[in-house]
């Protein structure tokens, strides 16, 4: 009875099963790249990002309608200017990229906001933040495996790059010149899959997909390569069961996945064998 409560929803829609499988990519995607994001101190970024990505869809509504392509491609420059404009102003300022990011952020959704305003016109913004299964076309799947497929291959790419930036890079920078070139290139990977998860889950919630399992898995491993894996694996598990009860309880998918990211975290948090709360060694009673 079990499974096939488990199994029953993607048997009988196809809607149901476009949403699982672009979830599942987007999941196995972006678990990796928050699991980097809290290794490199910069949790909050994507969180951000998510938020200033709204001129760039309002952008796109107002010259295209309710285009999946054209909020996907607005999004996208608006998210990937955003990120650049902080980046440059770091570099070029020596303010922290988490505090120019928390600066320009509110400006990119505030401005997003006034576009729809003077565009005289009403864009269901609850679906851009929060998604909807019912969204997932078949256009819009082959876009979340082709994006999952690029960001994994990248990731691939500057992994070893990107590590060595992350925990020293003062050597990277003084035995390459990479540093800076992997840093832009996972901030673009960071964006891409904040933009193309918005059609299923939504840019705010496509945050909790990318940082609760990354950060469920540090209670269970100290060893990187085991953390993109169980991070991936984690956020996918998150994907399955949250669109179950979705579809047992009439839920927003958006908010279902991350509600059960936020469980798995919860119990990682609890049993988890690196520092989880119920595995601590009780500190010994005063003589």
């Amino acid at each position: 009875m079990l499974l096939s409560a488990l199994w029953q929803p993607f048997c009988e829609f196809a809607f149901m099963r476009r949403a699982l499988l672009g979830g599942i990519a987007l999941a196995i995607s972006a678990g990796p790249l928050g699991v980097f994001l809290i290794l490199r101190r910069m949790s909050l970024i994507g969180d951000a990002i998510a938020h200033g990505i709204l001129p760039g869809a309002a952008i796109g509504f107002w010259l295209a309608g309710l285009s999946l392509p054209a909020l996907t491609f607005g999004g996208l420059g608006a998210g990937l200017t955003v990120a650049g404009l902080a980046a440059w102003v770091t570099r070029h300022t020596g303010l922290r990229e988490d505090a120019s990011l928390a600066a320009v952020y509110p400006i990119s959704l505030a401005s997003g906001v006034l576009l729809l305003g003077l565009a005289g016109k009403r864009l269901d913004l609850l679906q851009v933040l929060f998604g909807s299964a019912l969204a997932v076309d078949h256009g819009a799947l082959l876009g979340m495996l082709g994006i999952a497929a690029l960001s994994l291959t990248a990731l691939a790419v500057i992994y070893r790059a990107l590590l060595l930036d992350s925990l020293d890079p003062l050597f990277l920078r003084s035995v390459s010149r990479l540093g800076p070139f992997a840093h832009g290139l996972f901030l673009g990977l960071v964006v891409l899959n904040l933009v193309i998860g918005f059609q299923a889950i939504g840019a705010l919630m496509m945050v909790g997909l990318m940082m609760l399992p990354a950060a469920a898995a540090r209670f269970w491993s100290r060893r990187l390569p085991l953390l993109l894996v169980l991070a991936a694996a984690l956020g996918a598990l998150s994907v399955w069961l949250g669109l179950v009860a979705s579809y047992a309880w009439s839920l927003p998918s958006g908010p279902a996945i991350v509600m059960v990211a936020g469980l798995a975290y919860l119990l990682s948090v609890l049993c988890g064998p690196v520092h989880g709360l119920l595995r601590r060694s009780p500190l010994p009673l005063p003589q």
